[in-house]
């Protein structure tokens, strides 16, 4: 008996497993799951925790053992996602940025979007000139200290703060003047409020890049935005499509298309080349999800996509969320007294030290109580800033992919992270219309410049030039730009290129049939000729429908066969 019961809670024990997750202010929420649960239990557990309502803007990332970041789908299993062996280590983060913040119904959604913002701008992913960068520090700073006061802030002390990968000592006193002069009386609030309408006014306002190379061998990072798909290059936006405009994404292995109609007449294609097939799948997968929480209307919109027009071939995928449209009216209905928010903006934090005390680009490692959380804080090491693939910088052309590793580790060297100078890139002068090609133009596919078809016209107004490393790249705003590569007109695939697709498509389609026939005839004859003892074998011959089967089609179809074989055999022995 008391050997039963062991054996029993024995197994109740390996049927659960701890799981550890990293919030925005980079406290973890340890809890404990069955192994079957599945992701909306978790992040439902997370979101109480939180006090949270309005939780469909926000996702739960976790690195899967070959360093590929995922994003947790919450109709599966846990267990099932994440091939790593527990305790599980994933982190929260904002999955679809608010298109306007201030439209958030309550306080406590509009800090956590403020955290990963600020988590953004740490990281070099929030691309911004030198005034907007200072602005945008001020607020951070009003939102965590309060008010200057010389007794408490003495002559320097922005520099106390890291708020930027690099920054000067030019831009750390801005800054202390922004906060000392122009913000006095703000509340963290405000602040926080004040924060979110100027980040999501800059063109990177919720960019997670995901790094490319286009059909050129160029590095490239492409986004999905609350607005639309964009393409930078160096530190510019080189592309962008609104959400309208996109009409189908699609992958093959490492290579992503992006098919998009800008009018009646003009449709363009745009090709990349992703590290690995997972990083592409993952890059699809982001895009079918934003497309479709941005753009449709109602959830029942959304549809199953395939990643190819191939019969049997390819990866399918259905975003099963909620819509932009239908979580704004949800929150509208929101009838509560606003929840407390405890703000730890002055906790010291691994992975955006952007608000800590002491000296900058340093962080202050936790102290590991017990051993058994030690696998615990290096999965959470690995996943230092989960939110996004890799911080905005320009690669040289001679550069390969980064690996994997490098992926994961947002802002984790300063010296190979994006700067930010007194001479950043202005992003009103960097954003280039995409080019259109006319339908019916010819070109070599490997002529598409950054992956898209450009016409004569367009090649010489455009401006694509590569930057150097960061945001401190020295890109003059008086229209003046590195060289731009050049090509000739493309189109989208002829008829005969779409006519030879359908032709394998079909032939693909009749092959699999014959051979799903061939294996239907082969069962079929092990089941009437032969003699094998196999029980399931012998369960479907007692059946009623076989015997009959057997009897009224079977033996008078085998009667005609062998009738038809020895009139042609002795048709053939007579000649």
């Amino acid at each position: 008996m008391l050997s039963r019961l062991m054996s029993s809670s024995i197994r109740s024990l390996d049927r659960e497993c701890n799981c550890t997750v990293r919030l925005l202010d980079d406290s973890e929420y340890t809890c404990t799951i069955q192994r079957d649960a599945k992701g909306q239990y978790l992040f439902d557990l997370i979101c109480h925790h939180l006090n949270l309502l309005e939780k469909d803007y926000f996702g739960i990332r976790y690195v899967d053992p070959d360093k590929q970041r995922h994003w947790l789908e919450f109709t599966k299993s846990i267990a099932k996602q994440i091939k790593s062996q527990p305790p599980f280590t994933m982190c929260l983060r904002v999955k679809f940025y608010p298109p306007d913040p201030a439209a958030l119904k309550e306080e406590i959604t509009r800090y956590l979007v403020f955290l990963q913002v600020k988590r953004d701008l740490y990281h070099g992913r929030l691309l911004c000139k030198t005034s907007d960068a200072a602005l945008l520090a001020a607020y951070v700073l009003q939102a965590e200290i309060g008010d200057h006061d010389p007794g408490k802030h003495p002559q320097g002390y922005s520099s106390k703060f890291q708020f930027f990968p690099k920054h000067s000592e030019k831009l750390e006193r801005r800054i202390a003047d922004i906060h000392k002069a122009e913000l006095i009386g703000q509340s963290p609030e405000t602040s926080e409020l004040n924060f979110l309408q100027k980040a999501q006014r800059l063109e990177t306002y919720g960019v997670d890049p995901h790094p490319c190379k286009d059909v050129s061998g160029n590095p490239a990072f492409l986004a999905f935005t609350p607005f639309g798909f964009t393409v930078l290059q160096g530190n510019r936006r080189v592309h962008f499509l609104k959400w309208e405009e996109v009409t189908k994404l699609k992958f093959e292995a490492k290579t992503f298309h992006i098919y998009a109609n800008q009018t009646e007449d003009k449709k363009i294609i745009l090709t990349y080349f992703a590290p690995t097939p997972e990083a592409c799948k993952h890059l699809w997968k982001c895009g079918v999800e934003n497309q479709a929480f941005f753009k449709l209307e109602k959830s029942s919109q959304v549809r199953t996509v395939s990643s190819s027009n191939l019969f049997f071939k390819g990866s399918r995928f259905r975003y099963s969320g909620k819509v932009a449209k239908e979580v704004m009216e949800q929150s509208a209905k929101i009838k509560r007294d606003p929840p407390e928010i405890h703000r730890h903006g002055m906790v010291p934090s691994r992975s955006c030290p952007s608000i800590t005390h002491g000296p900058r680009l340093t962080s202050v490692p936790r102290t590991r109580r017990r051993a058994v959380h030690i696998s615990i804080m290096e999965g959470l090491e690995s996943l230092r800033d989960s939110a996004h693939s890799t911080p905005v910088r320009s690669v040289s052309h001679g550069d390969s992919f980064m690996s994997s590793r490098g992926h994961l580790e947002d802002g984790g060297e300063a010296s190979t992270s994006a700067v930010i100078s007194d001479e950043a890139y202005c992003p009103s002068d960097s954003v280039l219309s995409t080019p259109v090609a006319e339908h019916g133009a010819e070109m070599p596919p490997a002529r598409h410049l950054n992956g898209v078809p450009r016409s004569g016209e367009e090649q010489g107004g455009s401006q694509a030039g590569t930057s150097k490393e960061g945001l401190g790249a020295e890109f003059p705003c008086d229209g003046r730009a590195p060289r731009p590569l050049r090509g000739k007109a493309a189109a989208p695939p002829s008829d005969v290129e779409e006519l030879n697709k359908f032709i394998l498509s079909v032939l693909r389609l009749f092959l699999v049939t014959i051979g799903l026939l061939f294996a239907l005839l082969l069962l079929l004859i092990m089941l009437t000729e032969s003699d094998l003892d196999i029980a399931f074998l012998r369960d479907i011959r007692k059946t009623p429908e076989f015997q009959q089967f057997h009897f009224e089609y079977f033996c008078p179809l085998r009667r005609w066969f062998a009738c038809k074989l020895r009139w042609m055999g002795g048709l053939l022995v007579s000649k």
